[in-house]
């Protein structure tokens, strides 16, 4: 099994902030004076991403309600409606980079409302990311499910420590899992996508 890791940099540095999905994040208006928040703390943040993927293609076999991967069987009647007409699924982790949890570490002590503007820049970074991870495999594989993650529906969080094994997502993107099961850096996902036959 060979897991691949891509840097997004180059690629992500083109597509904008969606100014939308961050108001939408921070349930707010698009009032001047929240558009200027939004602006200075891009501005502070600058250009410290660092967009990376790593993913790996398994063969996969649903037996009722029981979804079948190479080194996991797990019990999953949503994920197993995803994947009901799937031979393979790429399974992949991405993540933004520390960058934007140190801003709001420190902004968390000095100016509550900047954090929590930080948090919708990171929420919209990573969905942006993982989009444009999903396109690729569209154009790769063709037709494909949505993305599916573990604690999704009936789909156990737990099953993430099982992602983070196969894909060594440490050594590959430096997203590391704690006993909580909550990622580091924050703002990383990890999903599944089905590839339809």
């Amino acid at each position: 099994m060979t897991v691949i890791t891509k840097d997004y940099n180059e690629k992500m540095s083109s597509l904008c902030v969606n100014m939308h999905e961050v108001l939408r994040y921070l349930n707010g208006n698009e009032d001047n004076e929240t558009l200027e928040i939004i602006n200075s703390s891009l501005d502070e943040l600058g250009s410290d991403f660092s967009y990376r993927v790593c993913y790996s293609v398994f063969p996969v076999c649903v037996e009722n309600d029981r979804v079948v991967f190479p080194f996991k069987s797990v019990k999953s009647k949503d994920l197993a409606k995803c994947l009901k007409d799937c031979k393979s699924a790429v399974i992949f982790a991405s993540t933004i980079g520390f960058g934007i949890d140190r801003m709001i570490k420190k902004h968390s002590l000095i100016s509550p409302l900047k954090s929590v503007v930080f948090q919708a820049i990171g929420a919209e970074r990573i969905e942006c990311l993982c989009d444009t991870f999903c396109e690729d495999i569209k154009k790769e594989y063709g037709n494909i499910t949505p993305r599916f993650s573990a604690g999704y529906g009936d789909l156990e969080l737990s099953f993430q420590k099982d992602i983070f094994k196969v894909l060594q997502c440490s050594k590959n993107i430096g997203v590391s899992l704690n006993g909580n099961l909550l990622m580091s850096p924050t703002k990383s996902v990890t999903a599944i996508i089905g590839v339809k036959q």
